[in-house]
């Protein structure tokens, strides 16, 4: 299993920390018309952090690669925190194999190896887990795998786990997913509750009243140790939003 923008009130500005050499933030750009931030240039890393041998830009998109004898438990580091969101991205298996994500609500453990753990929207190579929340280095309360795909998934104030199916289940929602091509996802994470969509299919539902829940933190791209892989993200916009509306 795996180790397994501009509204004041909304972003809260990531510690310095988070930068390996304390280097000042580039400004975000403005909204669109439809109140989203464009948080990737399709030039280089701007807005990001992580370790350099790891993470680049090439033919406009992000490119996070390493050989498994090299490889390390890593992530690309967006610049700001976030609380309530609506996270559109593009994600494509260059390799056969391999295994990723995006956090969010998550902790930098590690700021020299850019380690962080939280909630994970999880997805690998061969869509094993593409559509699940994961709770990434039991930052989130140790609850592994906390909504699966094909799953509406509630945590109660108890910590207890309770879940429902979705009108597509499983099996359905696999075929949705394209194996070594372009997936399309739509996160939203609004108060406690929290949706995975990919291609247009809701794949999970969660939602977490626990004490464990998290509330707020980073956002992050994840090249898991153990592969030798590629993962490459494009069209990374955010709309940021104000809780509890």
């Amino acid at each position: 299993m795996r180790y397994h923008l501009l509204v004041p009130a909304v972003i809260v500005f990531a510690a310095s920390f988070l930068r390996a050499e304390d280097k000042p933030k580039a400004e975000l750009p403005k909204p669109d018309a439809d109140g989203f931030i464009t948080i990737f240039n399709g030039k280089d890393l701007t807005y990001w952090d992580g370790l350099p041998d790891f993470w680049e830009v090439k033919d406009g998109v992000i490119s996070g690669h390493e050989t498994k004898d090299k490889s390390k438990q890593t992530f690309l580091v967006f610049q700001s925190n976030a609380s309530d969101f609506e996270l559109h991205f593009k994600y494509k298996f260059a390799t056969p194999d391999g295994n990723s994500g995006v956090q969010f609500r998550s902790k930098l453990i590690d700021p020299k190896t850019f380690r962080v753990g939280g909630y994970q929207a999880d997805f690998d190579g061969k869509g094993g887990y593409d559509g699940s929340i994961y709770d990434e280095a039991g930052v989130a309360g140790g609850r592994g795998t906390m909504s699966n795909r094909g799953d509406k998934t509630t945590w109660d104030a108890d910590n207890k786990r309770h879940s429902d199916k979705l009108a597509e289940d499983n099996a359905t929602l696999k075929k949705a997913i394209n194996i070594g091509d372009w997936n399309d996802v739509v996160l939203v994470a609004k108060g406690n509750h929290i949706t995975y969509t990919i291609n247009g299919h809701l794949t999970t539902d969660l939602t977490d009243e626990s004490p464990k829940a998290l509330k707020e933190g980073v956002i992050a791209l994840q090249l898991h140790q153990g592969f030798t892989m590629e993962i490459q993200f494009k069209d990374i916009k955010i709309k940021l939003m104000e809780a509890g509306k």
